[in-house]
């Protein structure tokens, strides 16, 4: 058996300086969390009544600036991105990490995709309370202009997917530069703030945020509901961790990042302790009215990169949920060579918009969407923390009680901010709860249906040698070229070569069986990308391997067959394929009724396995194929 490479694995390494590199990571990485302090504060102080005191401002203020300490700077920058699979993050990388693909962990497995699955539901909010919320900062400007804010919310929203399909590749490059005025200018503003009122610094006392909590009463559940608005975009820095590394994350966010939101959230309370009413949009207040419009349409332009950062995490969440098995092939779109993180995935780009489109109408009101948010994120990070502690104990074979302390602190404070986020569940926190669970439920089912396919196919094997000698006593003619059959299982003679002999009576010359196969990886390294053998003369048996942040390439896995020393014909290729419909069982066996018919749909609706796997489609045979599961 001999290893050949296939085409190069991984995208080029990180390159560029440091800074360069901490700039670009502004627009992709810090959108989300960097437009909080548009409703954040507003959010927390309605929590806590008309009039909040003194007191209750500081302590509102304190438990802000620690949250965006704890959660972000200690569970995320300081502990999350050690845990990286071969330089990617997110959960779903977590969860592969933990050998998840080797070992039968389902708890794992099932805590990993309904984390996942968490971020679509509170990805599709993301756009629309923010871009409401810069718009909104037109009421301060005129109170007539408020019959306009969520039609133009509406216009720009539609125009941010409807883009998607061209990439972002070019005004991407502005994202950074975009965004570190911004954090330039909120902490201006915040200075601005603090100005007014000197004393709001003493809110870095943890002591204000613990004393509030335990004299807040009731409120104290819908104070920290609102409190968590300022991390929902944490998980980002661990998700987006494989298109910058870690250093540059890291530096943006101590240099840069946190001190501009620590600034602007203390000015903002700065000038509410000053007497500014709590009414509207507190972060406009800060501005001076000459430089009003000109903020609301750079806080638009923010909020619009940081919306677009989320569609982009989608998008490869997406790609990997689909390499690892658990989502129907969907076309994807490379929108760029420069970039390998610039896709489009456009059935998960509309879906996203109408969702968007349709929580921006139904509420109306950023005030209104916050009682909805971050019950899903807050709910991800703590199953984040739970893969963490595992992490912890198996990778870095941390001693059970350091472990358990650390995890645990970690899990009561995710713990305390869901809990206080279910209260949002009848005021729409429904709505991301159940789109997350639409997608964890088609995830399951093709999950579920596609194990089940796999078993049946593996029913219908012939092993090598007995189809040679069928072949030998049949006189089965052999034309000239090579046919390269693509097929799931990983030995013997696939149900797809043997439904072509027996429906054409006839084999090419050269026969390449090829199954393709995605690693608990990233990336797969070049030298380990292909095995092949010849299993017997002119018939060789190949495993491709890809990482899951890649898109396979058969065509370009031939030529390096070819380059080293694999006999295919390059210039008379047939590739064969099947195509697969989907039935129930006669014998009343195999999976539920409502199970089956639900893969079967998915299956209907995949994307062509000739797309996937870039396929000539002018050299391909498909043969149907009934399978009854």
């Amino acid at each position: 058996m001999s290893d050949i490479a296939a085409e190069s694995a991984r995208p080029a390494a990180v390159e560029g300086a440091l800074p360069a590199l901490s700039l670009a990571a502004l627009g992709v990485v810090f959108g989300d969390i960097g437009t909080s302090p548009l409703y954040t504060l507003k959010t927390v102080l309605d929590a806590t009544g008309p009039h909040p005191a003194p007191a209750a401002t500081l302590g509102a203020l304190s438990l802000i600036v620690w949250t965006l300490v704890i959660v972000t700077w200690v569970k995320y920058v300081a502990f999350a991105m050690r845990v990286d699979n071969d330089g990617e993050g997110g959960i779903l990388a977590l969860m592969s990490l933990l050998g998840v693909k080797r070992q039968h962990r389902p708890l794992i497995v099932l805590t990993g995709l309904f984390g996942a699955a968490l971020i679509y539901g509170d990805g599709a909010i993301t756009p629309a309370i923010s871009v409401l919320s810069a718009l909104e900062g037109l009421d301060i400007v005129t109170p007539a202009l408020h019959r306009f804010v969520l039609p133009m919310t509406v216009v720009i929203l539609v125009a941010l997917f409807a883009v998607q399909r061209q990439g972002t590749a070019r005004i991407g490059r502005l994202f950074g530069p975009v965004m570190a005025v911004w954090f330039a200018v909120i902490a201006v503003l915040g200075l601005y703030g603090i100005a007014q009122h000197p004393t709001v610094l003493l809110a870095l006392d943890p002591r204000y945020g613990l004393r509030y909590l335990a004299s807040g009463g009731g409120a104290v559940l819908a104070v920290l509901g609102g409190v968590f608005l300022c991390v929902t975009g944490a998980e980002a820095l661990y998700a987006d961790m494989g298109h910058f590394g870690k250093r540059p994350i890291r530096l943006a966010w101590t240099a840069l990042v946190l001190p501009s939101l620590v600034l602007n959230y203390a000015g903002q309370t700065g000038i509410v302790l000053d007497g500014a009413p709590t009414a509207g949009n507190i972060f406009f207040r800060l501005c001076p009215s000459m430089l009003l419009v000109p903020l609301v349409l750079l806080a638009t332009v923010a909020t619009v990169i940081a919306s677009q950062s989320i569609i982009t995490g989608a998008f490869s969440m997406t790609r990997q949920a689909i390499q690892l098995g658990w989502l129907p092939r969907l076309p994807i779109t490379q929108t760029s060579a420069e970039g390998y993180g610039q896709i489009y995935v456009g059935p998960v780009n509309w879906l996203l918009m109408l969702v968007t489109l349709g929580l921006a109408i139904g509420f109306g009101k950023s005030d209104n969407l916050a009682a909805a948010y971050g019950i899903a994120v807050s709910a991800t990070m703590l199953m984040t923390t739970a893969l963490l502690f595992i992490a912890m104990r198996e990778i870095w074979h941390w001693p059970l009680p350091l472990a358990a302390a650390v995890a645990g602190l970690l899990a009561l404070v995710d713990a305390s901010f869901l809990v206080a986020n279910m209260l949002k569940v009848l005021d729409g926190g429904y709505v991301p709860l159940l789109l997350a669970a639409v997608v964890y439920g088609v995830m399951l089912m093709w999950h579920r249906g596609a194990v089940a396919v796999s078993a049946r196919l593996a029913d219908s094997l012939m092993p090598i040698e007995a189809l040679m000698q069928r072949i030998e006593s049949g006189n089965i003619p052999r034309v000239p070229g090579t046919a390269v059959f693509l097929t799931r299982t990983e030995r013997d003679a696939p149900p797809v070569l043997l439904w072509h002999l027996k429906h054409n009576r006839a084999l090419h010359e050269r026969l390449f069986i090829l199954t393709v196969l995605t690693e608990p990886v990233p990336f797969v390294a070049t030298s380990g990308r292909l095995t092949v053998a010849e299993v017997a003369p002119q018939i060789w048996r190949a495993q491709a391997r890809y990482g899951f942040m890649e898109r396979p390439d058969v065509p370009a896995l031939l030529r390096r067959a070819h380059d080293r020393g694999c006999a295919v014909d390059l210039s008379d290729l047939t590739y064969f394929v099947g195509h697969e419909t989907i039935v129930a069982r006669e014998d009343g066996g195999g999976l539920p009724q409502w199970l089956e018919a639900g893969y079967a749909f998915l299956q209907r609706n995949s994307a062509h396995v000739t797309d996937y796997f870039r396929l000539p489609a002018e050299t391909v045979v498909e043969i149907g194929r009934e399978i009854a599961i």
